[in-house]
Parts: C-alpha cells; sequence; structure tokens
C-alpha cells in the first residue's frame, strides 16, 4: 500500500553577523521491490502462520519471490519458492473456465438449467433444478446449501481423522446439500455455496463424457505447459517438495498435520494442488484472452455484488469463478482465495493479466483478521507499487 507523507522544508536561520550553515540533506534509498515483498511476506508470518511463499510478476514478466518459514514442523525445513500446495477454491477459476470454453463450443448455454443436465438429482426440500442455471452455480446466486457447512471432515480436528481417507461421490456431495432447504430463491441474492460448484463438474462430464479433472488437465494444464499443477481425484498425498498443512480446526483439539487427505470431499470446488509460479501462468494467459473469446471473458468478469465478503474485502463482487476486489490506490483487481483445512491461497491479477500476485500460507493464521488484513495488504501494496495497476 503506497502512502504519501508530507516533508516538511526547513529554512536556515541567518543574522546580521551570523550564519549558521545548512545540515548536510540526508537522502533515504528507496525500498526496493524485493525489500517490500519480503516485509510483506514476513507481516503475514508474524501473524501466526507455519510457513508462507509469495511471487509477484509484473507487467514486463520481471518476477519477484519471497518465502518465510517452514514447509514441514518435523523438519524444520525451509520454505521454498517452488513449493506444491493445495489452492482450494482458487481452482474453482480452472473449472469456470473449462465450462466457458463449451459454451464457446456450443456445447452448452449459460442459461441451461441444472435439470437440463441432470434430471432429478437437485430436488426435494425445496430445491428444483428445472430453476437454477449453469450461470447461477458458476456465480454462486443458485441459493443452493453450502455442503461443506454439514460435513464432519471440516468440523473438528476428530472428524478429521476419521474422515480424511474417505472417499466421496459428487451425487453423496450433492445430497448432503437438498437435506437442506435452499437459502433463498434462485438468482435474488449472492451466497458462496461449494455445492454449484460439484455440479459444474457434473454438468461437464455429462457435457463431454469426461470427469471435470480431465477436461481441466487436457484444455489448460498441458497447453500452457502447467506442469506442477494437478487436478486429483482420490490421491491423499501431494507428490514432489510441497507445503504441508496444519490446522486445529477452530480449537477443537490440538494442531496436527493434515497434509494427506483424500480430496474428493473438495472435487470440482477444490481439490486441486499448484505452485505459485504455474498459477501465475494461468491468470496471465486467462486474464490475457488466451484461453476465452472476449465474449466469455467479459461475462466471466461481470460480477454481482457480495456483501457478505465486506469483513474481509470491502467492495467486492463476483463473477463466474472470478471476483473483483478495490485497490487501494484506485482501480480493482481479479482473484480467487482458496481456503483448506491447513492451506490458505490468495492472489490478485490486473484485468489485462499482465500483473500477477499470488501468495500460499499454512496454518490457520490469527484467531482475528490479522491475518486475512495482512494478506489484503500484501496483494494490494504489490498491485499498487508503481507500474502495478
Amino acid at each position: 500500500m503506497m502512502r504519501t507523507t508530507a516533508t516538511a522544508l526547513v529554512a536556515a536561520l541567518a543574522a546580521s553577523v551570523l550564519t549558521i550553515p545548512a545540515a548536510p540533506a540526508t537522502t533515504r534509498s528507496p525500498q526496493l521491490p524485493e525489500d517490500a515483498l519480503r516485509d510483506r511476506v514476513t507481516a503475514v508470518m508474524k501473524t501466526g502462520t507455519v510457513g508462507a511463499l509469495a511471487r509477484s510478476t509484473g507487467p514486463r514478466g520481471r518476477q519477484r519471490s519471497a518465502t518465510a518459514g517452514v514447509t514441514d514442523t518435523a523438519t524444520g525445513e525451509a520454505v521454498r519458492p517452488g513449493d506444491r500446495f493445495r489452492i482450494a477454491s482458487a481452482g474453482k477459476t480452472f473449472v469456470a473456465t473449462v465450462v466457458l470454453q463449451l459454451v464457446c463450443e456450443g456445447r452448452l448455454s449459460l442459461d441451461d438449467t441444472v435439470e437440463d443436465w441432470l434430471p432429478g438429482v437437485v430436488s426435494g426440500n425445496g430445491n428444483d433444478g428445472r430453476k437454477i442455471t449453469v450461470r447461477q452455480l458458476l456465480q454462486h446466486t443458485s441459493g443452493l446449501y453450502n455442503y461443506t457447512a454439514d460435513l464432519p471432515v471440516l468440523d473438528s480436528v476428530d472428524g478429521f481423522k476419521a474422515e480424511r481417507y474417505r472417499t466421496w461421490s459428487d451425487e453423496e456431495l450433492v445430497a448432503i446439500a437438498t437435506r437442506h432447504r435452499p437459502n433463498f430463491a434462485p438468482g435474488t441474492k449472492w451466497s458462496y455455496s461449494n455445492t454449484g460448484y460439484t455440479l459444474a463438474g457434473m454438468i461437464i462430464k455429462k457435457a463431454t463424457g469426461d470427469s471435470w479433472q480431465q477436461e481441466v488437465t487436457r484444455r489448460i494444464l498441458r497447453p500452457l505447459r502447467l506442469r506442477h499443477t494437478l487436478a486429483p481425484t482420490t490421491a491423499t498425498s501431494i507428490p514432489g517438495r510441497h507445503l504441508h498443512g496444519y490446522s486445529d480446526f477452530d480449537g477443537s483439539g490440538a494442531t496436527i498435520d493434515v497434509t494427506e487427505v483424500n480430496p474428493s470431499f473438495a472435487g470440482a470446488a477444490g481439490a486441486m494442488t499448484s505452485t505459485a509460479a504455474d498459477l501465475t501462468r494461468f491468470y496471465q494467459a486467462l486474464l490475457g484472452g488466451h484461453l476465452l473469446r472476449p465474449a466469455q471473458l467479459a461475462a466471466m468478469k461481470t460480477t454481482v455484488r457480495t456483501l457478505e465478503l465486506d469483513f474481509v474485502w470491502p467492495g467486492a463482487s463476483y463473477g463466474l469463478g472470478l471476483m473483483r476486489i478495490p485497490l487501494s490506490c484506485g482501480g480493482s483487481y481479479y482473484s480467487h482465495p482458496g481456503d483448506f483445512p491447513g492451506y490458505t491461497t490468495r492472489n490478485g491479477i490486473s484485468a489485462d493479466g499482465r500483473r500477477v500476485v499470488v501468495l500460499a500460507t499454512t496454518g490457520d493464521g490469527a484467531a482475528g483478521m490479522s491475518t486475512e488484513h495482512a494478506q489484503n495488504k500484501l496483494i494490494d501494496g504489490e498491485l499498487c507499487a508503481p507500474g502495478g495497476k
């Protein structure tokens, strides 16, 4: 965050018989961008995270990285810029991109209903797939209950230990949601719901014959050569060098290593793993117009206000797998946060994709908002630096 501080100019004192010479001017060297990024990562670490890594890429392709903390508390090994991590809901942007590519190809429409593609899957307790469109799934305006709010593996340390290796089907996850009444009538409000992206993944499979993992890999990961990004099904470990995640699930027990887990409970809503460099390349390609045609990219970037997120991101709004967040220096940036047990992903991308910031942290961070504030300051500070917007 850039702030301008007025500097007082002190005039030299003079007398008729005596002149007091002015003190030699002192010049304060401006902070280097590398130092600023390191300081911002350190500020995040001070709020209680275990490890942190950040990558900031400028409009001319110049990139800077900073790390702090450890990848594994058992070994004490330091975090490295290329470490993999679970990106959680940041993966929703990949899934939304595939859906919009299918729209480009005329294979489905954003105005299609869930019932058109998945007959009878969303029904009962006031839920009606005939009234929910694909657009509303991607935009979180479907009104569907968020199934992760009723998932034992996310409730407590004991719940996680008991179900960390369980395999969930998409149908089971949707069934959890439809046991609850919808939060509101489709299209009338906004409320974050992972259920929408589970259904989007199911629609991708119905439209293509392949799973969302296969389509993301074929359409995005391979063409962009994102060799360190994976869309897993049930694999419990993260291959190669990676960050370990740690959580106490809101103080429900002792902090445990949560790295190994069957990600099927997250599925299309957040099962992916990646690196800061791969995410940067993806965001550059997406916002740079290389993955979607102009009409579909415009649809992705068309947002609705998200009042329930104002306590974290004041003034934020949500499109189709992308958020838009105001910058302190004017303008805005695009983003999609990700939260997984033990892992947090934050990012910021300029509208043209030429400036990208990716931040990953592990551990639960502070009980209050200090970790979120420090993360937001890092993203905002990098994008508001000279030439950032």
